[in-house]
């Protein structure tokens, strides 16, 4: 799509951002209870328009060129997966109200009380590929938390996302709440991301979440503050102590239940005392996917295509794994070090003091012990959705629910106080 054409001096992507913005403190104000009906109506609506929704999927499909196999699939809408979105949203409204809950609180010597209070960000903007779902994710948690959102999506999913917000706006007026809050941006064109991206004074924040070319744009345009959701370069640890079945049962879940997603496992590190044992034990059940190793790994299963430097570095978002054995637990730390990209890691074992060693030893927004890295979701950890997992450390790490678009002010309450 070209970019759209400016009206004055203002922008399609200007006109919607400042719309949201002018909204916004109405919302940030209104009870909770509301907000939450509002979410439940937005669930209704969008289950109700699944038609719709699932008409312009498929004119999005039908359109797409050039797509993956992993990219289709995170295209592609279905009956349950709107079921999923509906559910989601209906999790969010569910979740106890992060606005002005109280963090914490104590009283100065000089009598005067202080606390920390949770406020929203304001205007969220997301700028998002493939993923339709996300529409409806996003739009739930910056309602739920108080924000205004401005969406921007590919151009692939345009028809899908249009839909998606149609109905859940449509949702949010019928309890009274402004459409504005949640505005879309048709502008799919270079032009249009980098003015996205360069909303100051209208866009208090910025989630990108995509690939590493669209990370690198946001890292290079970007004029407003960025949570990036990165790269799920994600490793599975089999420990010399692991339990073989429950290993197997693990990495191949985490690597096939859904592999074009940032928390499918893409390397598998193996202790060499297990390796003999596992490897051909595992790459049995690991059907349909290519294995990349190292010679050990070669040595031991059939067909393993030999693993470069670059294979351990990338998130290959596809049904490929690569694969190496190291003769340690300080080893495989070593290895998530220098390849992890800080999403999710995991090892699997029965010694106590090895999960401690790994928990302590690896820099990750989530780390798991004998648990699949499939679950570093929003809506899996609790959170009912997610608008990103974060990969960076300030102000919010890991899968990002309603309260990680909050912030805090302070409240200082006196009876007269003045400073000497």
């Amino acid at each position: 799509m070209q970019a759209m054409t400016h009206v004055g001096s203002v922008s399609q992507t200007r006109a919607v951002a400042l719309a949201a913005k002018e909204a916004q403190p109405t919302l940030a104000v209104a009870p909770g209870a509301l907000r939450r009906a509002g979410l439940r109506a937005a669930a209704v609506a969008v289950r109700a328009a699944r038609e719709a929704i699932l008409a312009a999927n498929r004119a999005d499909l039908e359109r797409a060129e050039g797509l993956t196999s992993a990219q289709r699939d995170r295209l592609r809408l279905d009956e349950p997966r709107i079921e999923v979105m509906a559910a989601g949203i209906e999790a969010v409204a569910s979740q106890p109200d992060v606005v002005g809950r109280v963090v914490d609180g104590w009283v100065l010597d000089n009598g005067l009380r202080v606390s920390r209070v949770r406020v929203p960000l304001g205007v969220v903007g997301v700028i998002y590929e493939n993923r339709p779902n996300v529409t409806a994710d996003a739009a739930a948690l910056a309602i739920a938390s108080g924000n205004a959102i401005l969406l921007r999506g590919s151009s692939q999913a345009l028809a899908s996302n249009r839909a998606i917000r149609e109905a859940f706006v449509a949702g949010l007026a019928e309890e009274g709440l402004d459409p504005a809050l949640v505005g879309f941006v048709e502008d799919t064109s270079r032009e249009g991301a980098i003015e996205f991206m360069q909303l100051e004074g209208v866009l208090d924040v910025l989630v990108p979440r995509g690939g590493p070319g669209l990370i690198q744009a946001v890292r290079e345009h970007a004029t407003v503050p960025v949570i990036i959701d990165g790269d799920g370069n994600c490793h599975v640890y089999v420990d010399r102590a692991a339990d073989l079945d429950m290993a197997a049962a693990i990495v191949v879940n985490a690597k096939l239940q859904r592999p074009g997603v940032c928390n499918a496992a893409e390397t598998l590190l193996v202790h060499a005392e297990v390796a003999e044992a596992f490897l051909p034990l595992v790459a049995a059940r690991l059907v349909g996917c290519e294995l990349r190793g190292d010679e050990r790994t070669q040595a031991l299963i059939e067909g393993v295509v030999p693993a470069s430097e670059e294979d351990y570095a990338r998130e290959f978002l596809d049904t490929i794994l690569a694969v190496r054995v190291v003769d340690s637990l300080e080893e495989a730390i070593a290895h998530i070090r220098r390849f992890s990209s800080g999403h999710s890691e995991a090892i699997v074992t029965e010694d106590l003091r090895a999960a401690r060693q790994f928990v302590a030893g690896v820099d990750a927004a989530a780390v798991l012990v004998n648990a699949s890295t499939r679950f570093v979701d929003g809506g899996e950890l609790g959170f009912g959705a997610e608008i990103g997992i974060s990969t960076q450390k300030l102000h919010w790490r890991g899968p990002m629910g309603a309260e990680a678009l909050t912030s805090v002010k302070l409240v200082i309450e006196g009876d007269g106080h003045v400073r000497s």
